[in-house]
């Protein structure tokens, strides 16, 4: 069974503020992650897998991880968004992280970045 931990108490999480646009938003999203990577990276540089981001369908987006060791397996929830979680996160394994992360990378070769 791997553990879940929320985000570092060092790294801070931005806010969505409706007074201003999604686009000033995602900049400091991309921020966010950017650090969180460092930090777990720093933290666990051997690992090829650190920092890699994870997601699951969740309502009407994504419950969205950050791998911060796959041995043992530890993930950290990004509460980005609606902060969606998913209920079997503490479940996967290492096998299974590895998977949904190539795919990921094999789609992403398929399509075209939009955005």
């Amino acid at each position: 069974m791997g553990k879940v931990y929320n985000t570092p108490d060092e790294i801070k999480v931005p806010e969505f503020d409706f007074k201003k646009s999604y686009s000033e938003y995602k900049k400091k999203e991309d921020k966010f992650l950017k650090e969180l990577k460092a930090f777990l990276v720093e933290r666990n540089p051997d690992d090829k897998f650190v920092g890699e981001e994870i997601n699951f369908p969740a309502a009407d987006g994504y419950a969205r991880y950050m791998v911060a060791s796959l041995k043992p397996v530890e993930l950290v929830h990004l509460p980005l968004g609606d902060a969606w979680s998913f209920q079997y996160a503490d479940r996967l394994t290492k096998k299974d992280i590895e998977e949904k992360i190539n795919a990921a990378k094999r789609i992403a070769n398929l399509v075209p970045k939009r955005f």
